[in-house]
């Protein structure tokens, strides 16, 4: 037993697997020797160390193999290390089996794990109380919280988010700066977080400037010359929640501010050193500029962006992270469209083209649909711009069809706001081909389109759409009525 715990000792401190995996054969043989009936507790004992060997395994590698034997040798431990009898060690793992159900919760797509964790937690805390241990009451209700704010993220709703937040609220009035200055950074860095999925689903600023806030205090422990990825990190975490206030803004500061935090952080989140990491933020730092380029007249921004966004598809591949990828193929495209916008050539609208379809690859319809459906307007705006530049028809009618596959998931009753865009770009793109074609079947219906968007952009407060859905609907009952389109 004393050998497996060293091996397990020095396997943690090294990067490979071979002395964890000589502490599995220890604890393994050990289990040969400590049978359940011949001494149950210590059974238990060896159990629950073969679950602790297994998971740092398993979260060393992509799948969940070790992580599920994990959580069935804590399962065993649980049967002799009962509450009644050993309540210290029967709360332990329960916290343990916890961590390892958030962790295979982490890289699968439901919610069942990461339910489990939660009650695994809770009931730990049932008798890790705070009078009688006030340390390991505070990490139980950190890692609550990160259970919650996973499952909070992957909800449509804020409950499991707030709970999330009172849990490390909670955990912080345990862990003081004073004496444990990293352990209160980091809970205040996941508080930050979870703040930060509050606020995006909130119309106010009031929990992202909380989330800012949280960042900052991070950061005056998670100092770069002492825990230099921690202060990468958090950095990172911060430039998101300063672009998120700055988008909302009419000013740029926040955004500047983004974009130097974002830039801080790539001084340790090197592409050598935190390859995967690297190119998160490299794209973080692309859609900080991309807003950027978007209030500014020139070019200079927008052509940063494009280069951020490249330099993240360098790391996130399509083999290695297929959502990722496709999700920087779509924020290449937006960037590569604002430019061509501003340009009189066609070159970057083609390339936007090329990378919107190529998002499409993997934002099928049937695993994500609503990101398919953005794609499949986007790619419809794109190519509508291009149409216009173009004498012919076949790319404006290439951009409605675009348009109505988004309308097959943007419906009016699902996403509203979102079925009410499209329909006023796709009012566009009918009206231009209308137009181009002397057809008045397209321009009725580009006329039903501004029709059904006016309502909702009048009852959203976007009053610039509305006013350009009514000019649109004016032009277009004039041309109708005169029985041709005017140039």
């Amino acid at each position: 037993m004393n050998l497996a715990i060293t091996l397990q000792t020095l396997g943690e401190r090294e990067g490979g697997a071979e002395h964890l995996q000589q502490a599995l054969e220890a604890y393994r043989l050990a289990l040969q020797e400590f049978t359940r009936e011949r001494a149950p507790l210590a059974w238990a004992d060896t159990q629950m160390n073969l679950g602790n060997a297994l998971m740092i395994m398993g979260e060393r590698e992509s799948g969940t193999e070790h992580l599920q034997q994990a959580v069935e040798t804590y399962h065993f431990a649980l049967q002799e290390y009962t509450r009644e009898r050993t309540p210290r060690e029967w709360a332990n793992t329960q916290i343990n089996l916890g961590v390892a159900l958030k962790v295979i919760g982490e890289r699968e797509a439901g919610t069942e794990h990461l339910q489990q964790a939660v009650e695994a937690y809770r009931l730990a805390l049932q008798e890790t109380v705070r009078e009688r241990a006030p340390r390991e009451w505070a990490k139980a209700q950190s890692n609550l919280g990160n259970a919650l704010q996973i499952l909070g993220e992957r909800e449509s709703g804020t409950a499991q988010l707030e709970e999330a937040v009172a849990a490390y609220r909670a955990a912080l009035e345990e862990e003081p700066r004073d004496r444990v200055p990293l352990d209160w950074a980091m809970t205040q860095n996941n508080l930050g977080n979870a703040l930060q999925w509050l606020g995006e689903r909130e119309s106010g600023t009031a929990r992202m400037e909380e989330a800012v806030a949280a960042y900052r205090a991070a950061l005056e422990e998670y100092r770069r010359d002492r825990v230099p990825l921690d202060w990468a990190t958090t950095q990172n975490n911060l430039g998101a929640a300063l672009r998120t206030l700055g988008e909302g803004e009419s000013g740029t500061a926040r955004l500047k501010e983004a974009v130097a935090a974002f830039r801080a952080a790539l001084e340790e989140r090197t592409r050598e050193r935190v390859p995967l990491d690297w190119a998160t933020t490299q794209m973080n730092l692309g859609n900080a500029l991309q807003i950027l380029g978007e209030r500014e007249s020139g070019t200079a921004r927008l052509e940063e962006a494009v280069a951020a966004y490249r330099a993240a598809l360098e790391e996130q591949t399509r083999e290695r992270v297929p959502l990722e990828w496709a999700a920087n193929q779509l924020n290449l495209g937006a960037a590569l469209w604002r430019l061509g916008e501003r340009e009189s050539g066609a070159a970057h609208l083609e390339e936007a083209v090329a990378a919107y379809r190529a998002a499409l690859e993997e934002f099928t319809r049937g695993r994500v649909p609503l990101r398919w459906a953005l794609t499949q307007m986007n790619l419809g705006n794109v190519l509508t711009a291009l149409g216009e530049r173009e004498s012919g028809t076949e790319r404006l009618k290439e951009a409605v069809a675009a348009y109505r596959a988004a309308l097959e998931e943007r419906t009016r009753d699902r996403v509203q706001l979102d079925w009410a865009w499209t329909q006023f770009y796709m009012g566009l793109a009918l009206a231009a081909l209308g137009e181009r074609g002397h057809s008045t079947d397209q321009l009725k219906e580009a006329q039903i389109c501004f029709q059904q968007a006016k309502p909702v952009f009048q009852a959203a407060g976007i009053a610039d759409r509305l006013d350009e859905s009514n000019r649109m609907n004016d032009r277009l009952r004039d041309e109708l009525a005169t029985g041709f389109p005017r140039d």
